[in-house]
């Protein structure tokens, strides 16, 4: 007689060792793809945050000599100009006043416009923030001012951005770059550099910014002033003088002697 083997009714399924392996191979697929996504999205920051810091310091360059071309040709024009440290941070200040004479003769203040820089005590990261200031008897702008409440006009100087790292403003005199310039007619042109760079402590004390990092920019205060050029005489090459060319030399060979003639026309002793 044949016997059959007895099948059991329902299938085999996974056993213990088969679903341990199917769960680490999931987690390190898992573990590959977050640490791919991560560095890309790091990568993707970094890049963003460079392109924005790049956009950012020529916006604040951009607005800065907006206010210098627009007060240099007005009269009466004076500029401070100051740097020093702040909490370790490179920062600058730039006030430009312009004044007017009443009826009186009396000097009054048209409108003052300051740029300054101050550390950040808020902030996430420690760094600078940049404030505007505008102070004058006609209002910059006429629509927000008026509505702008009670409370808000003891507010004088307003953040316009932060994260900033380094911050100098340098008067330009002739080949020379001035830190410190004292209330007075502006200098030919002025240098302001801005950074949001990552800032590394010095062995000596403070905060600085790698030069890569820094955007500098020139603002010249009088573009289109009279510049007088002295151009010094070219040296002949071959030695031989512009015979169109009045010389000392030439003209006392080509004066006549006290008799009337040439010094070729003399007869010899």
């Amino acid at each position: 007689m044949r016997t059959n083997p007895r099948r059991p009714r329902y299938p085999s399924g996974f056993s213990l060792g088969e679903m341990l392996a199917v769960v680490i191979v999931g987690s390190l697929i898992l573990t590959a793809v977050l640490t791919v996504y991560g560095r890309a999205s790091r990568a993707a920051d970094a890049v963003l945050r460079k392109i924005d810091r790049s956009s950012w310091a020529a916006e604040v360059l951009q607005r800065i000599a907006q206010d210098l071309d627009r007060t240099w040709n007005a009269g009466d024009v004076a500029i401070q100009i100051r740097n020093g440290p702040d909490n370790g941070f490179q920062r600058a200040e730039l006030v430009l006043r312009r004044t007017y004479h009443d009826h009186e003769n009396k000097e009054q203040v048209l409108e003052e416009i300051t740029w300054r820089a101050g550390f950040d005590s808020e902030g996430n990261t420690r760094g600078l923030m940049l404030y505007r200031s505008y102070e004058g008897v006609a209002r910059e702008d006429k629509l927000f001012d008026a509505e702008r409440a009670d409370w808000e006009r003891g507010y004088l100087f307003v953040p316009i951005c932060r994260g900033v790292t380094f911050f100098k403003i340098q008067a330009c005199q002739g080949n020379d770059l001035i830190d410190q310039w004292p209330m007075s007619p502006p200098p030919p042109g002025v240098r302001i550099t801005i950074s949001f760079g990552q800032p590394y402590e010095l062995v000596r004390g403070g905060f600085d910014v790698a030069d890569s990092d820094k955007v500098s920019r020139i603002v010249a205060i009088d573009p289109t002033r009279a510049i007088t050029f002295h151009l010094p005489g070219t040296p002949d090459a071959n030695g031989v003088a512009d015979p169109n060319s009045p010389s000392q030399d030439g003209s006392a060979a080509r004066s006549p002697s006290s008799d009337g003639s040439s010094p070729r026309e003399q007869p010899p002793n």
